[in-house]
Protein backbone atom coordinates (compact mmCIF):
# COMPACT_ATOMS: atom_id res chain seq x y z
CA UNK A 1 0.00 0.00 0.00
CA UNK A 2 1.42 3.01 -1.25
CA UNK A 3 1.21 6.13 1.32
CA UNK A 4 0.53 9.42 -0.59
CA UNK A 5 2.54 12.33 0.86
CA UNK A 6 0.13 15.95 1.40
CA UNK A 7 1.58 18.88 0.86
CA UNK A 8 1.29 20.97 3.69
CA UNK A 9 -1.43 23.80 3.51
CA UNK A 10 -0.02 27.23 1.45
CA UNK A 11 -0.09 30.14 3.79
CA UNK A 12 -1.11 32.95 3.05
CA UNK A 13 1.40 35.32 2.32
CA UNK A 14 1.64 38.05 4.94
CA UNK A 15 1.76 41.43 3.73
CA UNK A 16 5.10 43.18 4.70
CA UNK A 17 5.64 45.48 7.58
CA UNK A 18 4.77 48.99 6.89
CA UNK A 19 3.16 48.73 3.70
CA UNK A 20 -0.45 48.33 5.01
CA UNK A 21 -3.16 49.43 1.75
CA UNK A 22 -5.10 52.11 2.72
CA UNK A 23 -8.78 51.37 1.71
CA UNK A 24 -10.45 52.83 -0.80
CA UNK A 25 -12.08 55.44 1.23
CA UNK A 26 -8.92 56.64 2.56
CA UNK A 27 -7.10 56.36 -0.77
CA UNK A 28 -9.75 58.94 -1.91
CA UNK A 29 -9.86 61.12 0.98
CA UNK A 30 -5.86 61.28 0.89
CA UNK A 31 -6.01 62.15 -3.19
CA UNK A 32 -8.57 64.99 -2.80
CA UNK A 33 -6.67 66.59 0.40
CA UNK A 34 -3.24 66.41 -2.39
CA UNK A 35 -5.67 67.11 -5.80
CA UNK A 36 -7.79 70.13 -4.44
CA UNK A 37 -4.70 72.21 -2.72
CA UNK A 38 -2.57 71.72 -5.52
CA UNK A 39 -5.28 73.03 -8.08
CA UNK A 40 -6.14 76.02 -5.76
CA UNK A 41 -1.72 76.89 -5.76
CA UNK A 42 -1.55 76.10 -9.33
CA UNK A 43 -4.90 78.05 -10.24
CA UNK A 44 -4.28 81.22 -7.82
CA UNK A 45 -0.55 81.60 -7.94
CA UNK A 46 1.32 79.77 -10.23
CA UNK A 47 -0.70 80.57 -13.52
CA UNK A 48 -1.20 84.14 -12.48
CA UNK A 49 2.44 84.70 -11.70
CA UNK A 50 2.99 82.81 -14.69
CA UNK A 51 0.55 85.16 -16.62
CA UNK A 52 2.49 88.21 -15.07
CA UNK A 53 5.94 87.04 -16.81
CA UNK A 54 4.79 86.82 -20.10
CA UNK A 55 2.78 89.55 -19.73
CA UNK A 56 5.66 91.98 -18.71
CA UNK A 57 7.46 91.53 -22.06
CA UNK A 58 4.68 92.97 -23.71
CA UNK A 59 2.35 96.25 -24.16
CA UNK A 60 -1.34 95.91 -23.51
CA UNK A 61 -3.94 98.19 -22.12
CA UNK A 62 -6.26 95.77 -21.17
CA UNK A 63 -8.87 96.96 -24.12
CA UNK A 64 -9.80 94.38 -26.88
CA UNK A 65 -9.12 90.92 -27.21
CA UNK A 66 -5.78 89.12 -26.59
CA UNK A 67 -4.71 89.37 -30.13
CA UNK A 68 -3.80 93.08 -29.16
CA UNK A 69 -1.50 92.42 -27.18
CA UNK A 70 2.04 93.46 -28.45
CA UNK A 71 5.50 91.80 -27.96
CA UNK A 72 8.31 94.15 -26.58
CA UNK A 73 10.61 92.09 -25.50
CA UNK A 74 12.75 93.97 -22.89
CA UNK A 75 11.31 97.38 -22.92
CA UNK A 76 9.06 97.56 -20.01
CA UNK A 77 12.42 96.51 -18.10
CA UNK A 78 14.25 99.11 -19.67
CA UNK A 79 11.85 101.55 -19.64
CA UNK A 80 11.36 100.99 -15.88
CA UNK A 81 14.68 101.39 -15.02
CA UNK A 82 16.14 104.39 -17.30
CA UNK A 83 13.01 106.67 -18.01
CA UNK A 84 10.35 105.62 -15.22
CA UNK A 85 11.03 108.61 -12.64
CA UNK A 86 9.19 107.13 -9.68
CA UNK A 87 10.88 103.64 -9.87
CA UNK A 88 14.33 103.87 -8.08
CA UNK A 89 12.90 106.34 -5.57
CA UNK A 90 10.29 103.39 -4.91
CA UNK A 91 13.39 101.24 -4.20
CA UNK A 92 15.11 103.39 -1.66
CA UNK A 93 11.28 103.94 0.04
CA UNK A 94 11.11 99.92 0.11
CA UNK A 95 15.16 99.27 1.29
CA UNK A 96 14.70 102.05 4.49
CA UNK A 97 11.13 100.06 5.06
CA UNK A 98 12.99 97.21 5.09
CA UNK A 99 16.19 98.94 7.46
CA UNK A 100 13.44 100.50 9.87
CA UNK A 101 11.36 97.30 10.26
CA UNK A 102 14.69 95.09 11.54
CA UNK A 103 15.89 97.76 13.15
CA UNK A 104 12.95 99.24 15.94
CA UNK A 105 10.10 96.68 15.59
CA UNK A 106 12.30 93.69 15.91
CA UNK A 107 14.29 94.94 18.19
CA UNK A 108 11.31 96.30 20.65
CA UNK A 109 9.95 92.86 19.83
CA UNK A 110 12.55 90.88 21.02
CA UNK A 111 12.40 93.36 24.39
CA UNK A 112 9.10 93.03 24.76
CA UNK A 113 8.89 88.99 24.87
CA UNK A 114 11.64 88.98 26.50
CA UNK A 115 10.15 90.72 29.61
CA UNK A 116 6.93 89.10 29.04
CA UNK A 117 8.21 85.73 29.45
CA UNK A 118 9.32 86.23 32.83
CA UNK A 119 5.32 85.20 33.78
CA UNK A 120 4.88 88.62 35.33
CA UNK A 121 1.80 89.72 36.66
CA UNK A 122 -0.95 91.20 34.30
CA UNK A 123 1.37 89.40 31.36
CA UNK A 124 -1.76 88.09 29.75
CA UNK A 125 -3.10 91.80 29.59
CA UNK A 126 0.06 92.91 28.41
CA UNK A 127 0.45 90.43 25.68
CA UNK A 128 -3.39 90.80 24.52
CA UNK A 129 -2.57 94.85 24.05
CA UNK A 130 0.52 94.53 22.33
CA UNK A 131 -0.60 91.71 20.05
CA UNK A 132 -4.09 93.83 19.29
CA UNK A 133 -2.95 96.17 16.42
CA UNK A 134 -1.85 93.11 14.39
CA UNK A 135 -5.94 91.61 13.67
CA UNK A 136 -6.12 95.17 12.51
CA UNK A 137 -5.51 95.99 8.78
CA UNK A 138 -2.94 98.16 7.49
CA UNK A 139 -5.71 100.50 6.01
CA UNK A 140 -7.27 100.63 9.39
CA UNK A 141 -4.60 101.61 11.29
CA UNK A 142 -3.83 104.30 8.70
CA UNK A 143 -7.16 106.10 9.84
CA UNK A 144 -6.46 105.46 13.65
CA UNK A 145 -3.16 107.29 13.17
CA UNK A 146 -4.74 109.91 11.12
CA UNK A 147 -5.93 111.01 14.40
CA UNK A 148 -2.34 111.88 16.03
CA UNK A 149 -1.35 113.26 12.17
CA UNK A 150 -3.89 115.19 10.96
CA UNK A 151 -2.44 118.96 10.48
CA UNK A 152 -5.44 120.36 11.79
CA UNK A 153 -7.02 118.11 14.51
CA UNK A 154 -4.25 115.89 15.26
CA UNK A 155 -2.67 114.96 18.86
CA UNK A 156 0.45 115.86 18.12
CA UNK A 157 -0.07 119.13 16.43
CA UNK A 158 -2.16 119.85 19.09
CA UNK A 159 0.10 118.76 21.83
CA UNK A 160 3.02 120.89 20.51
CA UNK A 161 1.61 123.80 18.94
CA UNK A 162 2.87 122.88 15.36
CA UNK A 163 1.34 122.43 12.29
CA UNK A 164 3.13 119.83 10.13
CA UNK A 165 1.02 117.65 7.46
CA UNK A 166 2.42 114.55 8.58
CA UNK A 167 0.97 112.57 5.93
CA UNK A 168 1.47 115.84 3.10
CA UNK A 169 4.66 116.63 3.66
CA UNK A 170 6.93 114.34 1.71
CA UNK A 171 9.42 115.31 4.21
CA UNK A 172 8.39 113.18 6.67
CA UNK A 173 5.04 111.20 5.18
CA UNK A 174 7.67 108.05 5.23
CA UNK A 175 8.80 108.37 8.27
CA UNK A 176 4.96 109.00 10.19
CA UNK A 177 4.11 106.32 8.20
CA UNK A 178 6.79 103.99 9.56
CA UNK A 179 6.12 104.54 12.68
CA UNK A 180 2.39 103.28 11.95
CA UNK A 181 3.88 100.47 10.54
CA UNK A 182 6.36 99.58 13.76
CA UNK A 183 3.02 99.59 16.09
CA UNK A 184 1.39 97.28 14.10
CA UNK A 185 4.63 94.89 13.53
CA UNK A 186 6.16 95.20 16.85
CA UNK A 187 3.51 92.95 18.56
CA UNK A 188 3.89 90.14 15.38
CA UNK A 189 7.36 90.09 16.08
CA UNK A 190 6.99 89.91 19.86
CA UNK A 191 4.38 87.10 19.44
CA UNK A 192 6.82 85.51 17.47
CA UNK A 193 9.70 85.42 19.69
CA UNK A 194 7.26 84.43 22.87
CA UNK A 195 6.69 81.82 21.73
CA UNK A 196 10.25 80.49 20.77
CA UNK A 197 11.19 81.47 24.40
CA UNK A 198 8.82 78.98 25.74
CA UNK A 199 9.94 76.44 23.59
CA UNK A 200 13.87 76.67 25.01
CA UNK A 201 15.04 73.83 27.51
CA UNK A 202 15.25 75.25 30.76
CA UNK A 203 18.38 73.28 31.63
CA UNK A 204 20.07 75.62 29.22
CA UNK A 205 19.29 78.87 31.77
CA UNK A 206 19.98 76.61 34.52
CA UNK A 207 23.39 75.61 33.41
CA UNK A 208 24.25 79.41 32.41
CA UNK A 209 23.08 80.30 35.82
CA UNK A 210 25.28 77.90 37.19
CA UNK A 211 28.62 79.10 35.63
CA UNK A 212 27.72 82.66 36.45
CA UNK A 213 26.60 84.51 33.76
CA UNK A 214 24.38 86.79 33.94
CA UNK A 215 20.81 87.31 32.42
CA UNK A 216 21.91 89.70 29.26
CA UNK A 217 24.95 86.92 28.79
CA UNK A 218 22.78 84.24 28.97
CA UNK A 219 20.31 85.64 26.30
CA UNK A 220 22.56 86.75 23.52
CA UNK A 221 25.19 83.77 23.94
CA UNK A 222 22.50 80.73 24.69
CA UNK A 223 19.29 81.53 24.38
CA UNK A 224 19.39 83.87 21.60
CA UNK A 225 21.84 80.85 19.28
CA UNK A 226 19.13 78.46 20.05
CA UNK A 227 16.10 80.02 18.63
CA UNK A 228 18.25 80.15 15.02
CA UNK A 229 14.75 79.36 13.15
CA UNK A 230 12.89 81.48 14.86
CA UNK A 231 15.57 84.71 13.66
CA UNK A 232 15.21 83.12 10.47
CA UNK A 233 11.43 83.17 10.17
CA UNK A 234 11.63 86.69 11.33
CA UNK A 235 13.85 87.90 8.84
CA UNK A 236 12.09 86.15 5.95
CA UNK A 237 9.00 88.09 7.47
CA UNK A 238 10.49 91.40 7.65
CA UNK A 239 11.80 91.16 4.25
CA UNK A 240 8.33 90.45 3.05
CA UNK A 241 6.41 92.66 4.64
CA UNK A 242 8.67 95.63 3.59
CA UNK A 243 8.48 94.58 -0.16
CA UNK A 244 4.38 94.10 0.21
CA UNK A 245 3.73 97.37 1.85
CA UNK A 246 0.84 98.85 0.19
CA UNK A 247 -2.87 99.52 2.03
CA UNK A 248 -1.13 101.76 4.11
CA UNK A 249 0.60 104.25 1.69
CA UNK A 250 -2.59 103.39 -0.80
CA UNK A 251 -4.86 104.49 1.61
CA UNK A 252 -3.17 108.18 2.67
CA UNK A 253 -2.11 109.49 -0.78
CA UNK A 254 -1.82 106.32 -3.36
CA UNK A 255 1.97 106.28 -2.98
CA UNK A 256 2.79 109.20 -4.39
CA UNK A 257 4.14 112.74 -2.98
CA UNK A 258 6.94 111.05 -0.82
CA UNK A 259 5.93 107.69 -0.71
CA UNK A 260 6.69 105.75 -3.81
CA UNK A 261 7.10 102.05 -3.16
CA UNK A 262 7.26 99.14 -5.70
CA UNK A 263 3.68 97.63 -4.80
CA UNK A 264 2.42 101.09 -5.27
CA UNK A 265 3.89 101.61 -8.53
CA UNK A 266 2.55 98.25 -9.74
CA UNK A 267 -1.30 99.23 -8.90
CA UNK A 268 -0.84 102.58 -10.51
CA UNK A 269 -0.12 101.04 -13.65
CA UNK A 270 -2.40 98.56 -13.59
CA UNK A 271 -5.51 100.10 -12.11
CA UNK A 272 -4.85 103.68 -11.77
CA UNK A 273 -4.90 106.12 -14.04
CA UNK A 274 -3.15 104.78 -17.05
CA UNK A 275 -3.85 101.45 -17.61
CA UNK A 276 -0.37 99.49 -18.63
CA UNK A 277 -0.77 96.04 -17.89
CA UNK A 278 2.80 95.35 -19.63
CA UNK A 279 4.56 97.41 -17.49
CA UNK A 280 2.80 97.10 -14.16
CA UNK A 281 3.45 93.37 -14.93
CA UNK A 282 7.42 93.96 -15.22
CA UNK A 283 7.38 96.09 -11.86
CA UNK A 284 5.08 92.88 -10.32
CA UNK A 285 8.43 90.83 -11.50
CA UNK A 286 10.83 92.93 -10.06
CA UNK A 287 9.43 92.52 -6.79
CA UNK A 288 8.72 88.91 -7.05
CA UNK A 289 12.20 88.41 -7.75
CA UNK A 290 13.76 90.37 -5.05
CA UNK A 291 11.37 88.50 -2.68
CA UNK A 292 11.94 84.69 -4.24
CA UNK A 293 16.34 85.64 -3.53
CA UNK A 294 15.44 86.05 0.35
CA UNK A 295 13.09 83.59 0.32
CA UNK A 296 15.68 81.19 -1.24
CA UNK A 297 18.03 81.55 1.00
CA UNK A 298 15.49 80.65 4.05
CA UNK A 299 14.53 77.74 2.26
CA UNK A 300 17.89 76.69 1.41
CA UNK A 301 19.05 77.41 5.22
CA UNK A 302 15.89 75.19 6.69
CA UNK A 303 16.63 72.12 4.20
CA UNK A 304 20.11 72.29 5.40
CA UNK A 305 19.14 72.18 8.48
CA UNK A 306 17.16 69.21 8.22
CA UNK A 307 19.79 67.40 6.36
CA UNK A 308 21.81 67.95 9.37
CA UNK A 309 19.43 66.44 11.79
Amino acid sequence: MSETTEAPPRQAAASPPGKRRLPPRDRLTVVAMITVPTLLVVGLVWLPALGSVLLSFTRWNGFGGLDTIEWVGLQNYEDITTIYPPFWPAIQHNLIWLAFLFVLPTILGVVLAVVLDREMRGSRFYQTAFYMPVVLSLALIGFIWQLFYSRDQGLINQVFGTTVDWYGDPDVNLWAVLVATAWRHTGYIMLIYLAGLKGVDASLREAAAMDGASEVRTFFHVIFPVMRPINMIVIVIVVIESLRAFDLVWVINKGRNGLEIIAALVSQNVIGEATRYGFGSALAVIMMLISSVFITLYLRVVFKEERSR
